[in-house]
C-alpha cells in the first residue's frame, strides 16, 4: 500500500460544508453545492473557482451540472438554473412546500424530489412545472429516469395513447420503504415495487437489461425488472444501511453504513469481494480503471484494486465526512462537510493498476496456451494407447 501523500491542492473558498460534487459532461468544469447556500465553479484545467452562484436562501441539497448550464436545489424549496459562463441565475422553479434534496436532469426535463412527499416534473428552458407526482407516504430520496424506448419492445406496450406520445418514465425511492415508478407524461404510478422494510436510499438502473437495484436502510440490495415489477434477487450480507451503489460491468458495489463496500455479480447474486479498513459508513464510491475509490464519515477516501479488495492508499487530510467524489484526468476529487474540496494526484496508482492488469492478462495467457498445450499432449497420447489397443 502506497503512503497516504497530501492533496495536490486544497480549496477552501466555501463558508460550509460541502454536500455535493457534480462534474460536467465535458469534463471541463466542477460544480459544488454548499452548506453556506451558494455554489462553486471550479476548472479541472487550472483547479481554480471561476464561478459563484449566490441566490439561495437556505443551505444547497444537491447540485447537477451540465456543459452550458448548472442546476442547485435548496432547503429553501426551490432548485435554481445558472448561466456557467456569466453566474446569472436564469430560472427558479418553484411549487415544492419543503426541502429539495434531489435533482434529476433528463433531455429537456429538470426532476426534483422533495421532503413534501412528491416528485415533480419540470420544463428545463421554462420557470413550469410540467407535471407532479403525488403517491408517496413520506419524502422522495432519490430519482432514476429511462424510457420504455429502452427496455420494452413494441408488442409489449399497452401504455394508453396519450403515453405512447411521450415514453418517459421516472423512479422515485421514498423513506416510506417503496420504489414507484411513473408515467411522465400523465403523472399515473406505473408501478409500485414493494419489499424494502426500511427507506429507499439508493437507486440504479440497467435500462439495456431491464433492471433496477435500490439499497436501503434496511441492510438489503434489491434487483427488480423494471417491465414487470418483479423482484428478481435480494442481497442479504450487509450488516448496515446502504448508501450508496455503482454498477460496472454487471459487477454491483455497494457501500454501507456498515463500514464496508462489497461487490456482487449481478446475474447470480454472488458476493464476491469485501472491501475493509473503513472506520466508518461508506458515504460514496466510483470506480475508475479498476480501481475502486471510495469516501467516508472517517474523513477518508481510500483506494483498492478491484479485483482482489487490496486497500492501494489511503487519501488523509479532511476533517469532516467525504460527501462526495469525482475522478477526472487521474485526478481524485473529493467533497467534504469540513468545507474544503481537495484534488489528489492519482497517475501513481492508475499506472501500478495497468501494470498488474497486463500482468495477469499475461499470466491469464500462459495459462490458457499451456492448457492447449496439455489438451493436445493427452489427445495425441490417448491416440496412440487407442492404436496400440487395436481400436
Amino acid at each position: 500500500m502506497g503512503n497516504s501523500g497530501s492533496a495536490v491542492k486544497v480549496c477552501t473558498d466555501h463558508q460550509g460544508g460541502i454536500n455535493w460534487l457534480s462534474l460536467s459532461p465535458d469534463g471541463q468544469r466542477l460544480l459544488t453545492g454548499s452548506e453556506d447556500g451558494t455554489a462553486r465553479l471550479w476548472s479541472t484545467a487550472d483547479s481554480q473557482c471561476h464561478g459563484h452562484f449566490q441566490g439561495h436562501e437556505s443551505y444547497i441539497t444537491f447540485c447537477h451540472l451540465e456543459n452550458e448550464a448548472a442546476f442547485t436545489c435548496s432547503a429553501d424549496h426551490t432548485i435554481r438554473k445558472w448561466d456557467v459562463v456569466t453566474g446569472q441565475c436564469l430560472a427558479i422553479y418553484r411549487g415544492h412546500t419543503s426541502i429539495v434534496n434531489r435533482i434529476l436532469v433528463a433531455k429537456d426535463y429538470l426532476f426534483s424530489g422533495s421532503y413534501d412527499r412528491t416528485a415533480r416534473c419540470w420544463s428545463v428552458d421554462k420557470e413550469k412545472q410540467i407535471q407532479e407526482f403525488r403517491g408517496h407516504r413520506n419524502c422522495v430520496l432519490t430519482l432514476a429516469h429511462y424510457s420504455s424506448r429502452d427496455v420494452l419492445e413494441e408488442e409489449e406496450e399497452e401504455e394508453e395513447e396519450e403515453e405512447k406520445v411521450s415514453r418517459d418514465l421516472l423512479v422515485t425511492g421514498s423513506t416510506d420503504c417503496t420504489v414507484k415508478v411513473w408515467w411522465v407524461s400523465s403523472g399515473r404510478c406505473y408501478q409500485t415495487l414493494l419489499g424494502h422494510t426500511g427507506a429507499v436510499l439508493c437507486l440504479i438502473l440497467d435500462a439495456p437489461n431491464r433492471e433496477l437495484f435500490s439499497g436501503s436502510t434496511d441492510y438489503t440490495i434489491r434487483t427488480w425488472n423494471i417491465v414487470t415489477g418483479e423482484q428478481l434477487k435480494v442481497f442479504k450480507e450487509h450488516q448496515g444501511s446502504v448508501i450508496c451503489l455503482e454498477l460496472v460491468n454487471r459487477h454491483l458495489y455497494s457501500g454501507s453504513a456498515d463500514r464496508t463496500v462489497k461487490c456482487w455479480f449481478v446475474d447470480t447474486g454472488e458476493r464476491i469481494q469485501t472491501y475493509k479498513a473503513h472506520k466508518h459508513s461508506v458515504s460514496t464510491l466510483k470506480y475508475h480503471a479498476g480501481i475502486l475509490f471510495t469516501g467516508s464519515g472517517d474523513a477518508c477516501a481510500r483506494a483498492f484494486n478491484s479485483r482482489s479488495g487490496v486497500l492501494q492508499k489511503i487519501f488523509r487530510g479532511h476533517k469532516f465526512i467525504i460527501n462526495c467524489i469525482q475522478i477526472h484526468n487521474e485526478l481524485l476529487y473529493t467533497a467534504s462537510h469540513d468545507g474544503t474540496l481537495r484534488i489528489w494526484d492519482i497517475r501513481g496508482i492508475c499506472k501500478r493498476n495497468k501494470r498488474h492488469l497486463k500482468k495477469e492478462r499475461c499470466v491469464q495467457g500462459r495459462r490458457s496456451q499451456k492448457g492447449s498445450l496439455s489438451r493436445l499432449f493427452n489427445n495425441k497420447v490417448g491416440c496412440m494407447i487407442q492404436q496400440e489397443n487395436g481400436e
